[in-house]
C-alpha cells in the first residue's frame, strides 16, 4: 500500500489534482480538467487525467461515487494519515533494534 501511495504522490499532476480536490471535493472529470487548465495551465487530455485519477484511486487517495450519469471524485486522506503516523508515533526502547 505504501508503495502505491508514494508512486501516486510522486507525480506533480496527481498532486495538483489532489490540491483541487482539497479546495472543492466531489468534482467530475470535466470539472477537474477545467480547473487544471484554468489555474495551472495544464493542458492534459481528459483521458490522461482519468488515468491519473485511476492511480490516485488505486492508492486509496481518491474515492469515486456515481450519481445518475455523473461520476464524482472525493479526496480520502486516510492513507496519508497512516503514512504520517507510521514514522511519528513515539517508540519505546524495546522497539529499537
Amino acid at each position: 500500500m505504501a508503495d502505491d501511495l508514494f508512486k501516486a504522490l510522486a507525480d506533480p499532476t496527481r498532486r495538483r489534482i489532489l490540491d483541487e480536490l482539497v479546495e472543492r471535493d466531489g468534482q467530475t472529470l470535466f470539472e477537474i480538467c477545467t480547473r487544471l487548465i484554468a489555474k495551472h495551465g495544464l493542458g492534459s487530455t481528459r483521458q490522461a487525467i482519468s488515468q491519473h485519477l485511476a492511480v490516485l484511486e488505486a492508492a486509496g487517495l481518491v474515492r469515486t461515487r456515481r450519481q445518475g450519469r455523473y461520476k464524482f471524485h472525493d479526496l480520502n486522506t486516510a492513507p496519508l494519515e497512516v503514512i504520517v503516523t507510521r514514522w511519528l508515533e513515539p517508540r519505546t526502547p524495546e522497539d529499537t533494534p
